[in-house]
Formats: C-alpha cells, sequence, structure tokens
C-alpha cells in the first residue's frame, strides 16, 4: 500500500498561498500541509504601507484567498503555527508543542522580519515596525489627525508610511542616515526626486543624521534624540531600517546560504534537492543576469512560487522573470524594472522636474540594466525589451521623448 507523498510549505504569505494555488493547478493530489505563524490567512504585504495605511483597504480586500479554498481544495492550512526546525536527513519539521510532520518535498517561503537596531529606548511603547498586519493595525490606530510621527529610515516603508501619515492630517519627521532618501535603492538624482516630493507635502526631511536614542517618559516613546543633539518629539515612532530574511531554519537544517539568503539554482531548487525557497530569502541564480539576485520584493512571492511547485512536481522550469516592484506615494506612481548595482550612468527621458519621466540606468557599453518609470504608462514592456535585448542604445534617442522606446 502507497501513501500519498506530502509538500510541506512553511510561511503563510503570498508566496506560501501562491505555491498552494499552483500544486493543486498542476493537479497534484497529494498532501499540502501550510504553515503560517500568524493567525491571520495569507495575505499581501504591499498595501500594509499603502492603501491600508490610507483607509483604502481592509485586510479582505488583500487576503489571497477565503477560508473556503483551502478546505474545498484540501489544503491543510496551520495558523498560528511556527515550525521550529527541519530535519532535512529525516524529512520532518518540528513543532512547537512536540510532534512532528513528515515531507517528501519541502518549501520554505519564510520572508523576512524587520531590522531592529540597538537604539536606546526602541523597547518603548509607542515604538512601530511594520511587517505584519497586527503592526499595521497598531501604527494605524496611532495616526490620528494632527499627531506627530517620526519615523527612522528613508526607504521605501518609511516613505510610503510617511505619505499615508501625511493624507490623514499628521505631522511627520523621517530621520535618514545618508544624504537622501533611498540612495542606496536609486542613486543620487531619483533619490532628489522623492526628497523634494516629500517635502512639498510638508514632511520634515533630517538627512545625514543618526539617532542616538528613542526618548522616552514613564515608559513611552516622545520622539528622537539626533546625533547633532537636536530632539525630534513625537507621538509615534516608526523604525523602517530595512528586513531581516528568515533564514535560521535553513541554516539550521544545513542549506547553502549566501548573499542573505538561501542558495537556490534557477529552478529555485537549494543545495537539498527536496528542499526549495521562494521569496526573501530565496538568492536565485538568474539565467539573464548570470549572477545570483534576492530581492524583498512583491513579483517575487507573486511568480516565484509556480517555478518552484513544478520543480518539486519533477517537471523542468526556471525563475526568469525581471526584477520588479513598485511604489505608490502622494501623486507619484512609480514602477522599476531590473538589475543595476553596478551601473555607470543615468539616463533620463521626459519631465523630471515635473515628475513624469522614465529613467534609465546604463552599463560602461550603454545597455541598459534597468529601468523606471514615473507618472508614464504603458512603457514598461518597451523597458524590459531594451534591457533584454542586452544591446547597446544610443543615450540622446532613449532621453528623447520624440523617439520611440524600441529595440533596434
Amino acid at each position: 500500500m502507497t501513501t500519498s507523498p506530502t509538500i510541506a510549505i512553511i510561511g503563510g504569505g503570498l508566496a506560501g498561498a501562491k505555491a498552494a494555488e499552483a500544486l493543486r493547478d498542476n493537479d497534484f493530489d497529494g498532501h499540502v500541509v501550510l504553515f503560517s505563524a500568524e493567525d491571520h490567512l495569507p495575505y499581501e504585504r504591499p498595501p500594509l504601507s499603502k492603501e491600508y495605511l490610507a483607509g483604502k483597504k481592509k485586510l479582505d480586500d488583500f487576503t489571497v484567498d477565503p477560508a473556503a479554498w483551502y478546505r474545498d481544495r484540501n489544503v491543510d492550512l496551520r495558523l498560528g503555527t511556527e515550525v521550529t526546525a527541519v530535519d532535512a536527513a529525516a524529512h520532518t519539521l518540528a513543532l512547537p508543542d512536540g510532534t512532528t510532520v513528515g515531507y517528501d518535498k519541502l518549501l520554505l517561503a519564510t520572508g523576512s522580519s524587520s531590522r531592529r537596531p540597538s537604539i536606546p529606548g526602541s523597547d518603548a511603547a509607542g515604538v512601530h515596525y511594520l511587517r505584519t498586519f497586527d503592526d499595521a493595525a497598531a501604527l494605524s490606530a496611532a495616526l490620528t489627525p494632527g499627531s506627530t510621527l517620526a519615523i527612522v529610515g528613508g526607504g521605501w516603508i518609511g516613505l510610503e508610511v510617511a505619505a499615508g501619515a501625511r493624507g490623514r492630517d499628521v505631522n511627520v519627521t523621517v530621520v535618514e542616515a545618508a544624504h537622501l532618501p533611498l540612495l542606496a535603492a536609486l542613486g543620487a538624482e531619483v533619490g532628489e526626486v522623492f526628497a523634494q516630493l516629500h517635502r512639498e507635502h510638508g514632511v520634515d526631511l533630517r538627512l545625514d543624521q543618526s539617532v542616538q536614542e528613542i526618548t522616552t517618559e514613564h515608559g513611552t516613546a516622545t520622539g528622537l534624540r539626533l546625533g547633532d543633539g537636536s530632539i525630534v518629539a513625537a507621538d509615534a515612532v516608526l523604525i523602517a531600517v530595512g528586513a531581516a530574511p528568515n533564514i535560521g531554519l535553513a541554516e539550521n537544517a544545513g542549506l547553502a546560504t549566501g548573499n542573505g539568503g538561501v542558495l537556490v539554482d534557477a529552478s529555485l531548487r537549494s543545495s537539498d534537492p527536496d528542499i526549495y525557497a521562494v521569496g526573501d530569502i530565496a538568492a536565485a541564480q538568474h539565467p539573464f543576469f548570470g549572477t545570483r539576485i534576492r530581492t524583498e520584493h512583491w513579483a517575487n512571492a507573486l511568480k516565484q512560487p509556480a517555478v518552484a511547485a513544478a520543480g518539486m512536481l519533477g517537471k523542468h522550469a526556471e525563475y526568469a522573470e525581471l526584477p520588479y516592484f513598485f511604489t505608490d506615494q502622494y501623486d507619484l506612481g512609480m514602477e522599476y524594472v531590473g538589475h543595476a548595482p553596478e551601473y555607470q550612468r543615468m539616463v533620463f527621458r521626459g519631465d523630471v522636474a515635473g515628475r513624469e519621466f522614465v529613467a534609465f540606468w546604463l552599463d560602461a557599453d550603454n545597455r541598459v540594466l534597468a529601468g523606471m518609470n514615473v507618472n508614464v504608462w504603458d512603457v514598461l514592456d518597451d523597458v524590459k525589451a531594451l534591457i533584454r535585448s542586452a544591446a547597446p542604445v544610443d543615450p540622446e534617442r532613449i532621453a528623447d521623448p520624440a523617439q520611440p522606446l524600441s529595440v533596434g
């Protein structure tokens, strides 16, 4: 008598839910068990710092699938259950109650956690992080009209929350260690665009500043003391200094790690042939760029699970999507595609001051490595084509809005 194979998924976010969907869509009729450390049904995370804080969406609006979906498709969804260990040799997972669950194939979709710097006072009441829905709900409750929010960190989460808070008539100060927001992600030219955007909407940007202490009174945060000795008064503090990939289970299981994540090939298979990894933790070999890429963006959580599911079912598939992310802040909408950690120059097309433009990151041979459209739509496919062509471009031509954005 044979038993049905078991595929276990660790991680109850978008990636975990999409993996369960892909397995059933590929007619896998074995046992699927999905472990989620949170008590909520799997949901998408981008709305936490965007539409949810702006009051435009509720949790149900960005929940991936209703409870009935898991029940009807016989997916064993274990909410509020955090796997404590993976025994790769025995093919078992240890649970908090001391029991174990066996698996034939395993998908790690454990995501990331908010980085928690060792700032004095960071354990005080009124100090917030933003990673889960419960985090977002607590932060939202603190954003009352006329109140003051101090944000440590001028990255994507910090700026998106700043925009949402200003839309709710909250006074906002953003403290950033670099001399511009988003400097590491986008470079100085585009960082200046976002700095000006937030200043125009009344955000107090404190750049080139360190946070020495979160000031407190009776155990509750009252603001920040900066490196120059100045004090930023606040009713609430958000620490948004990046995310740390949750790779502890993988490391303890003996999987190869590096580049901040779990090393996987283009099929998203780890150093253990029965374990795959997707999403924030996957440092994946990219077929187009010829290097390992790990990004903490929604697109990977959405699209990588189908590739991993195919691999776990014995089918050939590779993840070759170009890295992609987006943001919406005030009246600025932006899409970025590509990978340009060592670009040589930037080219702008359109009205940068008016925030309607396309930006390109080029290498030394004038090949497009990445592109970003700001309030200019229907060009994403053209930008992708330029990147995938790997052909040199004429910088003056792509800078000219009168010229088509096309290969050749």
